[in-house]
């Protein structure tokens, strides 16, 4: 479904900030992409709003929302300790977050860390500890990646996940140790066995116990070991330090980054990767490499737009955002399991594939019945969303209104004519039933299950 293009540009051009010009104008198809990868779509008021405030105020608005986000956490803070009740409230809580954030941003990292950090539910005896996990997530998702990683270190949801609750001196547990190393920081084929055996050595003497990190002093071993050319009597935050001096971390991170802001389907070289990575490491910011990819001109180019397949969160987010509705969010993250995202469920400690992996025969039959028990009203999401109302809304009063109206909300009018041709054959009136069939049409196209 996407489309190789090539990234070789010259980095300099790359990572400076956009400016709209008459080559490359800022226009309702950029404004679209910016809120596809930096949020879960937008609604009709956020696309005008963009147009209107251009690129750069747009994203500063996606970085440092104007609205109170604290209020928001406050409120959404008492439906948490409810949803900790169980992982598949849990579930629910966070789905109903992601649709009604006024910072679609740190949500839509926190699901890019979600993947990093893959940690699952599965195995925890107690749900809270992912409640926790998730709480971690979101605090770091926009922070420091050397805090995120320390505390990701410390972990007990991670930790039991991994299979590293225990850890003696006797019998250093390398669980947590190699994907530290492997899949969290420097990437695959960076460090050796000897590595991540002595890392594992380091992390002796911290146990999960009843939910709870706790450190036995007298299951640490203090001997001298050897990690990544350092060497000494080396403890679990020496080994966090460790491997991120190493430059292999911070461009690891980058080229994830870039698959999640840019483009997944063409690998960036490594000129292209080089200065974001020193930046990166400089301070492991990822609020600033975030800003720098978002503003760039590579992120407005051909080499970036619906270059990713959306995965199944992002499909099913972006049509409830896009309807400015509400609707059972427990029923829609067993649906979004059913595309294969099953959100606190991570299938390896690599997280889930991405890209091609999310579209097969099954996926697209399944992603064409959600959209349409979204957008028809039918069971278990009956009336919760009304195309028509949202079209009135905006001042949409005739069939051909409409019809503009759907494709440049959906995909901004991103279409070939023929099927433009078929799109506007299908409206028959200006009944609602003819915008459901329209809305459900266009949500089944794939530009649409395109980021």
């Amino acid at each position: 479904m996407v489309a190789q293009t090539t990234t070789r540009a010259d980095p300099d051009w790359a990572w400076a900030a956009y400016e709209p010009d008459a080559e490359r104008p800022w226009n309702l198809r950029q404004a679209g992409h910016l809120y596809r990868r930096a949020a879960f779509g937008a609604d009709w008021t956020q696309l005008q709003r963009a147009l209107t405030d251009g690129p750069q105020r747009t994203v500063d608005r996606l970085l440092t929302p104007q609205t109170d986000v604290d209020a928001f956490d406050c409120k959404y803070d008492q439906f948490e300790s409810i949803a900790g009740g169980s992982v598949g409230g849990l579930r629910a809580w966070w789905l109903r977050r992601m649709i009604e954030t006024p910072h679609p941003l740190q949500e839509k990292m926190m699901l890019f860390w979600h993947g990093h950090f893959a940690t699952s539910a599965a195995g925890l005896k107690d749900p809270r500890l992912m409640e926790q996990h998730i709480r971690l997530l979101r605090r770091h998702s926009l922070g420091s990646f050397s805090d995120l990683l320390a505390a990701i270190s410390q972990d007990p949801a991670t930790l039991t996940w991994l299979g590293a609750d225990v850890n003696r001196k006797a019998v250093p547990n390398t669980a947590f140790a190699e994907p530290l190393m492997e899949t969290f920081t420097l990437g695959p084929g960076v460090c050796t066995e000897t590595d991540v055996r002595e890392a594992a050595r380091a992390f002796t003497g911290w146990f999960v116990l009843r939910g709870q990190l706790r450190y036995i002093p007298r299951e640490h071993d203090e001997g001298v070991k050897h990690v990544l050319g350092a060497e000494g009597d080396l403890a679990a935050e020496d080994i966090v330090r460790i491997v991120l001096e190493q430059p292999a971390t911070a461009g690891w991170i980058v080229r994830k980054l870039y698959r999640w802001l840019i483009n997944e389907a063409d690998e960036p070289p490594d000129a292209l990767v080089a200065p974001l990575a020193k930046s990166f490491a400089e301070d492991y910011s990822i609020s600033r490499l975030v800003e720098t990819m978002l503003r760039s001109n590579l992120f407005f180019s051909p080499a970036a737009y619906r270059q990713r397949i959306k995965c199944p969160v992002e499909f099913a987010v972006g049509i409830v955002h896009a309807m400015e509705g509400v609707v059972s969010t427990t029923e829609l993250a067993d649906d979004i399991a059913g595309l294969g995202q099953d959100l606190c469920h991570p299938p390896t400690v690599k997280g889930w594939a991405g890209g091609q992996y999310w579209i097969n025969a099954a996926t697209i039959a399944r992603r064409c019945n959600l959209s349409s028990a979204l957008l028809q009203g039918d069971e278990p999401y009956r009336d919760k969303l009304d195309p028509w109302a949202v079209a009135r809304r905006h001042g949409c009063t005739t069939p051909e209104l409409v019809s503009q109206w759907v494709r440049d909300l959906f995909v901004q009018g991103d279409l070939q004519s023929n099927v433009r041709e078929v799109l506007w054959a299908n409206v028959r009136d200006d009944s609602e039933g003819a915008l459901r069939d329209l809305a459900q049409a266009v949500a089944a196209l794939p530009e649409f299950n395109l980021a």
